[in-house]
């Protein structure tokens, strides 16, 4: 079916009427902050704990206006006769806002999450050269960035949370066992205790009714009061002797 001459004028004009009778905002800035969407671009940040001067933002930067320094350190051995390691050391993390077109290709080829977006956009600078922010403030920029959306109720659990997890489990799992080990070594000292016990207790119990001296009976006290003293040796010289 051929459109209508002059279809598009109408609903050109139609769109003009309805915005002539809507009611006029006036942004109070910089009174009042704008509401910004959650993923506006505003600037880039960084987390520079993550950074590990693998030099990938550098190089896919399209305007060439990430400037990195660092250097190498010697790391000593973990163990007794293990190796040394190098690792490189981050000094100087640069953006130049006056060349960087906001495409967030630095952002996306971080392989360690390093950088991201904020939604701040109040940097501007009198003179030009000022807008190459050092990485202090791109680390105070970092605080600004907001928190990420909540997964779906059917997404799949991120790797890093279910590692964690994982580990915390059989960490958890070795505790439980090392104290189910304990209880068991003390049940066992505790089984073998009562015979200690039985044995000290019969060292201590009173003699036996057997074993127990009987007073004499009369006869016996009669017999034991006449029997004769014994015989006294005389104490004089005996005979033959001088």
């Amino acid at each position: 079916m051929a459109p209508i001459p002059g279809s598009g004028l109408a609903k050109g004009l139609a769109v003009t009427l309805r915005t002539m009778t809507k009611k006029t905002v006036t942004a109070q800035y910089p009174d009042v902050q704008p509401e910004l969407p959650p993923r506006t671009r505003g600037v880039i940040a960084l987390f520079e704990e993550n950074c590990t001067v693998c030099m990938l933002c550098a190089r896919e930067c399209p305007d060439w206006c990430i400037y990195i320094d660092s250097h190498k350190e010697t790391v000593p051995a973990a163990a007794p006769g293990g190796r040394e390691r190098s690792r490189n050391v981050l000094d100087r993390f640069a953006i130049d806002f006056s060349l960087c077109m906001y495409c967030g290709i630095c952002i996306e080829v971080c392989p360690f999450d390093a950088l991201f977006w904020t939604p701040e956009f109040e940097y501007a600078e009198t003179d030009i050269h000022e807008l190459t922010h050092e990485r202090d403030k791109l680390r105070e920029w970092m605080w600004t960035v907001p928190a990420p959306p909540a997964l779906d109720p059917g997404a799949e659990e991120p790797k890093e949370i279910s590692a964690a997890r994982k580990t915390a489990d059989k960490l958890a799992a070795e505790q439980a066992a090392e104290a189910e080990r304990a209880a068991q070594a003390a049940e066992a000292a505790e089984t073998a205790q009562p015979p200690q016990a039985a044995d000290t207790a019969e060292a201590t119990r009173p003699p036996r009714a057997a074993e127990t001296p009987q007073p004499p009976q009369a006869g016996q006290a009669e017999d034991a009061g006449r029997q004769e003293p014994p015989v006294t040796p005389p104490s004089g010289p005996q005979e033959g002797q001088s």
